[in-house]
């Protein structure tokens, strides 16, 4: 049966893709805002395919730690649901990107106009002082950030370092940040066809204040992520056996 879903989502979903993503060029003439908008409208239709043919639903925890100020989201990243789902929940984010990613026809072309963050993973120092530049007028622009510290999707149970990034980011922007913890990876995983229906659940957990010293803090977002998606992660698991 989970052969047959994701079969019919993948049928599905890359034919609306494809009819959809020429239709979106003249809409980028408009606004970033507008086409945000648009952009949100197309999130949550691939949304409701991923719930209505694949029977992933999702819950989400710790919204009481999001007030509606500019903060740096950092999540954990297993699929390309959270992609999609965090858009929904934090409005008008901006993503930080492997830059690469900006030049792939349509996809990239639509990052970059609604100003998503672009980083140069081989570029050092540099690299990661432009990324502060950037995310800083995002943030001074009322726009939160989003960010996946370890820089790929890593399944569950795998691990992964975390980059410097996102400490560079706490240091130097001065807002909160939020840890984030998914299972998606569980429903969804990395570089493999079959889905598995089930609900995802995202939360997020305390706020991280500014103030705390680089290492410090690394130390602790990473504890904190690791922790409650290994919770999690047994949560949903136990619901299969």
């Amino acid at each position: 049966m989970s052969h047959f879903r994701s079969s019919i989502f993948a049928l599905v979903f890359y034919t609306w893709a494809a009819v959809m993503s020429p239709l979106y060029l003249p809409l980028m003439l408009g606004s970033r805002l507008f086409f945000w908008r648009c952009c949100l409208l197309w999130c949550r239709s691939c949304i409701w395919l991923i719930q209505t043919l694949l029977g992933i639903n999702y819950e989400i925890r710790g919204l009481e730690h999001l007030t509606g100020k500019p903060v740096i989201i950092a999540s954990k990243h297993q699929s390309a649901w959270e992609t999609l789902v965090l858009n929904t929940i934090i409005l008008d984010c901006a993503y930080v990107v492997k830059r690469e990613l900006l030049w792939f026809p349509f996809f990239g072309w639509f990052l970059s106009r609604l100003g998503m963050i672009g980083i140069d993973r081989s570029g050092g120092a540099s690299a990661l002082k432009r990324l502060v530049a950037d995310c800083k007028k995002r943030l001074e622009s009322g726009r939160s950030i989003i960010i996946f510290p370890q820089g790929t999707r890593t399944p569950p149970g795998a691990t992964q370092p975390y980059l410097p990034g996102t400490a560079a980011l706490y240091t130097q922007c001065k807002v909160p940040v939020v840890p984030t913890a998914l299972n998606s990876g569980i429903f969804w995983p990395r570089r493999t066809f079959l889905k598995r229906p089930g609900t995802v659940t995202l939360e997020f957990l305390p706020p991280i204040d500014p103030g705390m010293e680089r290492r410090e803090f690394s130390k602790h977002l990473e504890a904190e992520i690791e922790t409650a998606t290994i919770r999690i992660e047994r949560e949903a698991c136990e619901k299969f056996t």
